[in-house]
């Protein structure tokens, strides 16, 4: 034999050249092969092992490089194929050196592929199973099991042939496994590993059932007695393969204890023997076995066995889940979960008990309570791992625990494991895939019932799993409509696609969601679970609640995250499942926070959220489809309904029947609103026939679909066109009085009432019948007030039409002031905490009224009969009704130039009446008759008729029309007061206290009612006089004490005090201090000793000390500069001055020459230009000339001239033009002073012609621009404050 060639010299000259050729590649010459040399090295006994071996070293390589060469030699004759490849066949069982016992297996092997013949393989079987029969023994077959093992993978066609036609081998290879040889069991277990798993199992399946469990029951046996890691691993390899089969699954299960030999002397069974005999023969081992292989230190074979036992429990989980629990392999698993760190394994036990927590037997046997704690530890780990389904898996582990476990049973007794679950769940939540943070979604939804919970509840873990889910939102990639549209039937097709991960979070996240809020209702129910009873004392006062915390944590994340998403998600394309979750998340808001669900309520409303679910149910719920989403959407519509319904109460408070009725109405017919919006005025106007109950039907339905319309559009959302809603209601109205009934339920009458009010500026005016049909259903319910809405609408629709304004327009009036009464009480209420303890100082009539009173004026305006009604308001209501109705009356007047101009002309007679009707009922009081409700209103009138008097005032031309009515309205305003003797009486024991000297000054009386009283006695001193009225009664006050007060009291006198009295001294000055209202007393003080002189009698009851001690005390009170003190003085210097003309001229001129007067006006002259021009300090200046005073010198005159020409006539106020016009004038008539220079009489003709070209329209606005000024608790009119032109006040 030469080196490279496969030739034996000795015997190949006889061979016939045929089967001899040079094979390889042709580069190198190839190899001399001769296959008759070959089968005669082989089956010689001569030949040593080693030339033999090289030999199928050569072949081999031949094979390798040169395929299909040796096939063309052998195919001459097929009998020497077959003879070569039986002579193979028997050197697997004769040859015992191990290098050339593989070569022989290697040469079989490949000459068997390259023959690629049927027959090939048949003759290889056919030979293998006469070699098996021949033999006594087996033990000699360990090759040929090897050989036949990697035949089978390789030829998937002899795995079919052997299981079909060569049942006896296959008898061998399960005879092979009774052999206590490790080793040949284990090479017969990898034919039979070989023969299940080739072709993927096909060949399984066509085995005979005989063999099969045969099979099932040695595998057993071996398994549970074998030692030989190689034997392990292909028992296990092998039963992996089983368990995937339902049938065998059966065998291996049921295969009884007794059946399964024991071998004692195997150092490794030990522990399945001593388990083996704690049980009854008739149980299955394979428990104990898979649990032994869980105790092994191979994580392979641990992997392997819980990936068996979770096989097993998929093909029979209810019979088989059992054995495993009382084998307590659900700890064994928890056991691997806290030793291993390998994802096959982590995966493979999760896996595993997931499926056992399917079996109750898992949880009464306290699996769970044993294992949650390394179960909590193992997720957290496996949250660090690449593979992302392993955390998946032990999430969905957790989730399956937490809510199968029984409430009895608690998980987490203490916080710090219910803290250390809701960190793993938290990070799972986290985690950037997001199949795991769904997973972790549901677990944590799971993880929110109320057995769940610790003691203290852990509120802020709650929370931040909530804030932890929600801020995943930013993260879904939630597609364009567009691309909603072109991807919906690849979501169809591709569960796993993104879109459809994003939707599958968002639903689990909603269900957690919702499992959080359920269980912040439960957790609010129960007082013990509210607080932490666990807290310092000191602690509680600062801290927040924690459930209300969470409570706004809920409604927050609600408002801002939840609904945006949800609703993007839904917008093309609504998920029933996700709407489902949604509303009922929604619903469950209106109980968490009383305090802000008003608010929520109102905005929810105000979003559109009637129409959002009114048309997911309609496209959605239609024919009894998804009733669990129309459940859930029912219940939402109705408790936004009853919150904003309980907002909107009528005017005479809550009534608890109405919100009962319309409850119930909502609670029986949402659910059959499971129509478009554009199909409901057609049911409105269905003629629904005989309603047999109260609450369902038809014409229930219709009632319901009214006061959805009404809250709906209360709150800005329109369901249906306006034209629509107001025609459809009025039918309505009308189906239902033509059925003989007029009578609606209260609630739906009020809804109907306010959709017609509503919608009517958008619909044609009603014709006769429909009016008379709605004035009917009002007039049927006999409370009107519990119909009534606060809104603009209801006003302007009933006084649109003179029937309904006549029946219900004094009540709608009323009822809209109550709700303005009270709105403005609550806005006072405010600013009285506010402004506490301030005085404050501002103009009644610069209050801008509200929008509430110009809504009033605007019905007013388009219906003046309103304003008949509001008087006889003021006139004959209580007082904080009648308050409001003049307050509207005060602005109508106050802002009548902006109507027409005839509009409040009708007042005045109906005001004059008012006053005559209370001028008898005073007089009627007075004989005893006893006081009526009117005669309480007579402030409220007089102060309308004062009202109407400053804002209309005798120049104007209304007035010149009216002027009788005008006299006859004072006239009776002034008999009512005079003849009010109880008023009388008031004033004079208000008027006595103040000057008692008995008296400390915290038993006087009030400041603001010293005033009033003052400043109403001097407008009846005046009003008496001017209209000659007739007094009952007279007044006693001490003119004595009151200007010792204004002359030495006044730095202890408060200024409005002091005007008060200056306002009431000036009143009787002009009177010559003889008025039929007051009777003056009088003193030494002012008169001097007795006898009493011609010159004070003269002037009696003042005197000429008097008089001087007066002025002496108005130059002081010029001097302080304060603005109603300065008109108030300089006024009161005017009266006296011109008291003391008509009385003793000669003491006038002595009063102004006196030293003091040069030094007020020096003083005054000094302060500054705006003083100079103050019109009060310009009347002073003209007093003096007119008085023949010589006080007033040439440079004052001089410097008034120059401010004027420095500010210009046109910017002076009217006040200010008219004042200095006066001063001009007589500067020019004054022939007692020094002449003036040309220049300076230039000077003032020039501006006399500016004053005379100026109309008062272009002065700048008055000094004092309002008509009434509130100082505190004291109104003033301000025309009583201004600066007198000259004569008496009143004149």
């Amino acid at each position: 034999m030469t080196s490279g060639d496969i030739v034996y010299d000795k015997i190949h000259f006889r061979h016939d050249p045929k089967w001899s050729g040079r094979l390889g590649p042709a580069e190198g010459g190839g190899v001399l092969l001769c296959v008759a040399c070959v089968i005669e090295m082989i089956d010689s006994d001569d030949i040593a092992s080693v030339r033999k071996s090289f030999a199928l070293s050569g072949i081999s390589g031949v094979l390798k490089c040169s395929p299909g060469a040796l096939r063309e030699l052998l195919r001459q004759d097929n009998r020497v194929s077959l003879h070569f490849t039986a002579s193979l066949l028997g050197m697997l069982h004769t040859v015992e050196d191990p290098a050339t016992l593989e070569k022989v297996d290697q040469v079989l092997f490949q000459l068997l592929l390259e023959l690629q013949s049927e027959m090939s393989y048949r003759f290889v079987l056919d030979e293998i199973h006469k070699q098996l029969s021949d033999q006594l023994s087996v033990k000699g077959s360990l090759p040929t099991f090897n050989f036949l093992g990697n035949l089978v993978e390789a030829v998937p066609n002899v795995a079919h042939s052997l299981v079909t036609q060569y049942v006896p081998l296959l008898e061998h290879l399960c005879s092979a496994l009774l052999y206590p040889d490790e080793a040949l069991k284990a090479s017969a277990l990898y034919v039979w590993l070989k023969l299940f798993g080739t072709a993927g199992g096909s060949a399984a399946q066509s085995l005979p059932i005989a063999i099969r469990d045969r099979v099932c029951i040695l595998l057993l046996q071996t398994l549970a007695n074998a030692s030989a890691p190689q034997l392990i691993n292909n028992c296990v390899g092998l039963l992996w393969l089983l368990v995937q089969l339902g049938e065998a699954v059966s065998v291996l299960m049921n295969s009884p204890g007794d059946q399964i030999m024991c071998h004692e002397n195997q150092n490794n069974s030990q522990i399945l023997c001593q388990n083996q005999e704690q049980q009854s023969p008739d149980q299955c081992p394979l428990p104990l076995i898979l649990k032994k292989l869980l105790m092994s230190g191979d994580e392979t074979l641990q992997a392997t066995s819980a990936r068996c036992i979770a096989s097993i429990l998929v093909h029979s989980p209810s019979q088989c889940s059992a054995p495993f629990i009382k084998a307590d392999v659900p700890e064994f698993l928890f056991d691997r979960l806290a030793s291993s760190n390998s994802e096959v394994l982590l995966w493979s036990a999760y896996s595993c008990l997931v499926l056992l927590t399917d079996d109750p037997l898992f949880f009464s046997q306290c699996h769970s309570v044993y294992g949650i704690e390394t179960l909590v530890r193992s997720v957290k780990e496996a949250l660090q791992l690449t593979n992302l389904e392993v955390p998946k898996q032990g999430l969905l582990l957790l989730t399956e625990i937490l809510e199968r476990q029984p409430p009895s049973e608690r998980l987490f007794p203490s916080s710090s494991g219910f803290v250390a679950v809701s960190e793993a769940v938290m990070g799972g939540v986290s985690s950037s895939c997001l199949l795991v943070a769904t997973q972790a979604a549901n677990a944590a939804a799971a993880l929110f019932r109320l057995n769940h919970q610790s003691r203290p509840v852990q509120y802020e873990k709650i929370e931040g799993i909530i804030e932890a889910i929600t801020n995943r939102f930013s993260e879904l990639p939630l597609p364009s409509p567009a691309h909603r549209r072109s991807s919906r039937s690849l979501k169809r097709s591709d569960p796993n696609n993104q879109a459809s991960r994003s939707e599958g979070f968002l639903l689990q996240a909603l269900i957690c969601f919702h499992a959080a809020c359920r269980l912040a209702e439960e957790c609010a129910s129960e007082p013990v679970l509210k607080e932490n009873t666990f807290t310092a004392p000191s602690k509680h006062s600062c801290a927040q609640d924690p459930l209300e915390s969470l409570c706004q944590c809920l409604l927050r994340c609600c408002d801002s995250v939840w609904i945006p998403t949800v609703i993007k998600v839904c917008e093309h394309s609504p998920n029933p499942q996700i709407l489902q979750y949604f509303y009922s998340i929604l619903s469950s808001q209106f109980t968490l926070l009383p305090s802000l669900i008003f608010v929520f309520a109102n905005k929810l409303a105000s979003s559109g959220f009637y129409r959002l679910p009114l048309e997911h149910k309609g496209l959605i719920c239609a024919g009894n489809r998804h009733p669990h989403l129309n459940t859930s959407c029912c219940g939402f519509l109705q408790k936004l309904s009853m919150c904003l319904l309980s907002q909107s109460d009528p005017a005479s408070g809550p009534c608890q029947s109405d919100v009962e009725e319309v409850e119930n109405l909502l609670l029986y017919n949402l659910p059959f609103l499971c129509c478009r919006l554009s199909d409901w005025p057609s049911l409105l106007c269905e003629a629904p026939g005989i309603q047999l109950c109260e609450y369902k039907g038809p014409r229930a339905i219709q009632y319901c679909l009214v006061i959805i319309l009404h809250l709906a559009l209360q709150q800005g959302d329109r369901l249906l066109p306006d034209q629509t809603v107001f025609s459809s209601v009025v039918w309505l109205l009308h189906s239902v009085q033509a059925q003989g009934s007029c009578a609606l339920p209260r609630s739906v009458l009020r809804s109907a009432l306010y959709l017609l009010a509503v919608t009517q500026d958008k619909s044609p005016n009603l014709d006769r019948a429909p009016l008379n049909c709605i004035s009917k259903a009002l007039s049927s319910c006999q409370s009107f007030p519990s119909l009534y809405i606060h809104h603009p609408a209801l006003l302007h629709f009933i006084w649109r039409y003179p029937d309904l304004a006549e029946k219900f327009g004094p009540v709608v009036l009323e009822l809209w002031l109550s709700k303005q009464a009270q709105h403005t009480d609550a806005e006072k209420t405010i600013a009285d905490i506010q402004e506490k303890g301030e005085k404050t100082e501002s103009r009644a009539d610069d209050r801008e009224p509200d929008t509430e009173t110009m809504e009033l004026l605007s019905v007013i305006e388009k219906y003046p009969a309103a304003i008949l009604t509001l008087l006889d308001m003021v006139c004959t209501r209580e007082a904080t009704l009648a308050g409001q109705a003049l307050w509207v009356l005060e602005v109508l007047l106050r802002v009548q130039r902006e109507y027409e101009a005839d509009l409040c002309a009708n007042l005045r007679p109906a005001l004059l009446q008012a006053l005559q009707r209370l001028n008898v009922e005073s007089m009627g009081h007075g004989l005893g008759q006893g006081p009526t409700a009117q005669v309480n209103s007579l402030p409220l009138v007089l102060k309308l008729l004062c009202v109407m008097q400053a804002s209309d005032p005798p120049s104007s031309s209304s007035y010149s029309r009216m002027d009788g009515v005008h006299f006859k309205l004072l006239y009776h305003a002034v008999s009512v007061l005079l003849s009010n003797s109880g008023l009388m009486d008031q004033l004079q024991t208000v008027l006595s206290s103040s000057s008692a000297p008995s008296l400390s000054p915290s038993a006087c009386p009030p400041s603001a009612l010293l005033c009033c009283s003052h400043l109403l006695l001097s407008s009846l001193i005046t009003l008496q006089r001017v209209n000659s009225a007739q007094v009952q009664k007279s007044i006693s006050w001490s003119l004595d004490t009151a200007v010792q007060r204004l002359l030495v009291q006044k730095r202890n006198t408060d200024n409005l005090l002091l005007v008060s009295h200056l306002r009431l001294l000036q009143a009787l000055l002009d009177a010559d201090l003889a008025s039929a209202v007051v009777c003056l007393s009088t003193g030494p003080g002012l008169l001097g000793p007795r006898p009493i002189g011609v010159e004070d009698g003269t002037l009696y009851p003042l005197g000429s000390r008097g008089a001087q001690c007066l002025s002496i005390a108005l130059s002081g009170l010029l001097l302080q500069k304060h603005e109603l003190l300065l008109r108030a003085s300089v006024n009161c210097l005017s009266s006296l001055l011109g008291f003391l003309q008509r009385k003793s001229p000669a003491t006038a001129k002595y009063v102004v020459c006196q030293p003091w007067s040069r030094f007020l006006l020096y003083c005054l002259f000094s302060s500054g230009e705006s003083c100079r021009l103050h019109p009060a300090i310009l009347r002073l200046i003209t007093i003096l000339l007119q008085n023949g005073s010589t006080a007033v010198w040439e440079p004052d005159l001089l410097q008034v001239m120059e401010a004027v020409e420095r500010r210009g006539v046109k910017e002076l106020s009217e006040e200010t033009a008219q004042a200095l016009r006066l001063l001009l004038t007589q500067i020019q008539s004054n022939v007692d002073q020094p002449p003036l220079t040309e220049e300076h009489k230039q000077r003032v003709g020039g501006m006399m012609a500016s004053l005379g070209l100026q109309t008062p329209s272009e002065s700048c606005s008055a000094s004092l621009p309002g008509n009434v000024l509130r100082v505190g608790d004291v109104s003033i009119c301000l025309s009583d404050f201004t600066v007198k032109a000259g004569g008496r006040s009143g004149n």
